[in-house]
């Protein structure tokens, strides 16, 4: 079985490159690019960064991605909790129908019962009519005295209502590098409008429109353009996350949010 660290390191021996020349290179820190060679997994950002980082250092030194990175999925990477529950064909119509008849049930009890206390008030007044009102009724004509006119006040002006501005519902982003940046960008379906790619420096992806963003960032040097006002990222020297809603700043993700993203 080859081991992915030792093909990395003496692929780099053989061509004499020194690890400092790598990292101006491939723009990835040489404490990422040694413990790739040393195949110290924790101490890399997540499992994305480590496919990603992979991707890149194997390009560089000429070797094939794609087998490096089959390697580290078969040996590194557990199944995700959804992949190993078994799902039964037509199960879950069944108890969403289940459920729907369940919730329904009372809720006509209710109605019928509301229906025919209606109808029995109202067979009630047909039937028996109130009497008082009955008999009351001809000395009102009769003994009703002719009203005088009287003097309509003036109406006065009532002030209207300033409108509330609409809250937007959806929300516009575009990311621009200062330098070469590893993104990856979900809306809010959890689709990847973005995949983990690299950004170079001075180009911008594309504007993306959704409810909601999430964006997990390589580093700081990115500046966000949010529904047409610019944010830029902190530069914290490490991987950085932001969500990112209609109307709102960014907001800063946790470390625990940030990994989840754009896992393949």
């Amino acid at each position: 079985m080859t081991e992915i660290g030792e093909t990395l390191r003496e692929a780099r021996m053989r061509r004499r490159i020194d690890m400092t020349e790598v990292e101006a290179a491939t723009k990835i820190r040489a404490k990422y690019l040694r413990a790739l060679e040393n195949e110290e997994w924790d101490l890399l950002p997540g499992p994305t960064f480590v496919k990603t980082f992979l991707r890149t250092y194997a390009e560089y030194l000429e070797l094939d991605p794609r087998l490096l990175v089959e390697e580290y999925r078969q040996r590194y990477e557990r199944p995700t909790t959804q992949d190993l529950t078994p799902f039964g064909p037509g199960m879950s119509g069944q108890r969403r129908r289940r459920r729907q008849r369940r919730s329904f049930g009372p809720l006509l009890v209710v109605l019928g019962g509301i229906g025919v206390l209606l109808l029995a008030l109202y067979l009630l007044g047909v039937v028996w009519g109130d009497p008082a009102t009955e008999n009351e009724a001809p000395n009102r004509i009769a003994g009703t005295p002719t009203p005088t006119a009287t003097a309509t006040p003036a109406k006065t002006a009532t002030p209207k209502k300033k409108k509330k501005k609409a809250v937007p519902t959806r929300v516009t982003l575009r990311l621009t590098a200062s330098s070469r940046v590893y993104a990856c960008v979900e809306d809010a379906t959890g689709k990847q409008v973005f995949p983990g790619d690299f950004i170079e420096a001075g180009k911008s992806t594309k504007a993306f429109r959704s409810q909601r963003f999430r964006v997990n960032l390589g580093n700081g040097d990115v500046t966000m353009s949010v529904s047409g006002k610019r944010y830029p990222a902190a530069d914290i020297g490490a991987p950085i996350g932001y969500e990112i809603r209609p109307g709102k700043k960014p907001v800063r993700l946790k470390e625990a949010a940030r990994l989840r993203l754009c896992v393949s």
